[in-house]
């Protein structure tokens, strides 16, 4: 039995909620049940179509692993100057690699520099011995890979609809690029601080703009 992992993320661009990162472990001769139940990468089905995936993917798999990491989280990881966030997401998929210990680790990977990224995950590995796979569109390309994008992304999706129902107000993807997010961190950049990535340029525009006007105030 040769097992095989995808490992995958969500939510790495919002200045909104956590980055949420998802490993899937399954025997490589059982991959061809992903593919028949659905599977793909997540962004190419439908929110129910992921919602009816989910449980199915957690049952059909040898073992998954779901780390969140809050918007507080990630700020703080980013305040290392030897710190981004592909290097990030690199060291929170060593994590999952290391806890899942499959033979063989599929990574999607966010960067430009393949081996660079690569060589990076490796050496925060503690299990040398696993055979990292680091590709752009891997989720695409991969059905274990397109089986841990829906867990993270239903996981995020779960976790913003949290937050929504807890200040009670819909602000939209939580994306930047999303006109109700832009007017919902306009509005609430000080009301509601613990939802947002304050080391997000979007957020920092917000707060200058705020200073701007006080000094011209005074």
């Amino acid at each position: 039995m040769t097992i095989i992992c995808g490992v995958e993320e969500a939510g790495r661009g919002p200045v909104i909620g956590p980055l949420v990162m998802a490993g899937v472990n399954i025997d490589k001769d059982d991959e061809h049940l992903l593919v028949e139940m659905g599977v793909k990468d997540s962004k190419l089905l439908t929110p129910e179509k992921r919602e009816a995936l989910f449980d199915k993917i957690k049952q059909a798999v040898v073992k998954y692993e779901i780390i969140i990491l809050s918007a507080a989280e990630v700020d703080n990881a980013l305040l290392d100057p030897n710190m981004n966030l592909n290097w990030l997401e690199a060291v929170t998929s060593a994590k999952l690699i290391d806890n899942l210990s499959p033979d063989t680790a599929i990574l999607d990977c966010p960067s430009t520099n393949i081996p660079a990224y690569t060589e990076y995950v490796k050496n925060k590995l503690n299990n040398k011995s696993v055979k990292i796979i680091s590709e752009h569109k891997a989720d695409v390309n991969y059905p274990v890979v397109g089986a841990a994008s829906i867990l993270a992304k239903v996981t995020r999706d779960r976790e913003i609809k949290k937050i929504k129902d807890r200040i009670r107000i819909d602000f939209g993807s939580g994306y930047p690029s999303d006109p109700r997010t832009v007017k919902f961190l306009n509005e609430n950049y000080e009301t509601h601080k613990e939802i947002f990535r304050k080391t997000w340029a979007s957020y920092k525009r917000v707060v200058e703009k705020k200073k701007q006007r006080g000094l011209t105030d005074f």
